[in-house]
């Protein structure tokens, strides 16, 4: 009986290219599409864009490593729904506020499995937090469920402040900037709770002189 293939972890350039690849190709495309008659028309473009890019994103990540994680294949299904429902409205007061529905969804999904004490993070992200304890995963499941619903709150308020220009490239690069760091301040936590960056060697692991 031959056993299934291992699915490879892609390396640095492609996990970004793959993370991050999409995202700045609906702000291109957004800024690209911009129409002066139709402040629409840009973030239609771009939404189509990332439509695109979601699903070759996907296909390339099969091809390079063998799989498709569960959070890329999540964020896929909301791309591809929202995506869709966007181009039917057509209407960018719709696009702010689907954000706002976003977070809340994802804070709604992990806040819920933190409460049975079923972390869905655990199952979203694999193995990008090795060695971290299932009390770990617990507390990061309550700190990113939390960020989420700060970050609906944020975004409804920044929505009257911003135009619409100004609103695309906060929500393209800001947001995002914004939940690395703070994916960074949880990594002293996650050390306490078992997390391995796997940068150092174990005494078990050293070659005997």
């Amino acid at each position: 009986m031959t056993s299934e293939p291992t699915a490879k972890k892609p390396s640095g350039l492609l996990s970004f290219g793959l993370d991050f690849g999409p995202l700045l190709l609906f702000f291109l495309a957004s800024r690209f599409g911009h129409s002066d008659t139709d402040p629409v028309q840009g973030p239609l473009v771009g939404t189509a864009a990332f439509m695109v890019a979601i699903v070759v994103a996907m296909i390339v990540s099969k091809w390079k490593t063998g799989h498709i994680s569960p959070m890329m294949k999540m964020s896929a299904v909301f791309v591809i729904g929202f995506g869709a429902l966007t181009l039917w409205f057509r209407d960018f007061g719709f696009i702010q506020h689907k954000a706002t529905a976003v977070y809340l969804l994802f804070a709604a999904i992990i806040l819920i499995g933190w409460a049975r004490s079923k972390p869905a993070l655990k199952y979203l992200l694999e193995q990008a937090y090795d060695g971290l304890s299932d009390d770990g995963w617990l507390k990061l499941s309550l700190s990113w469920g939390l960020f989420f619903l700060g970050l609906a709150i944020l975004n409804e308020i920044l929505i009257p402040l911003l135009t619409n220009d100004q609103y695309i490239t906060v929500k393209t690069f800001g947001l995002p900037a914004l939940s690395f760091l703070f994916a960074m301040a949880n990594i002293p936590m996650l050390l306490r709770h078992g997390l391995n960056l796997g940068d150092e060697t174990k005494e078990d692991d050293k070659p005997d002189l």
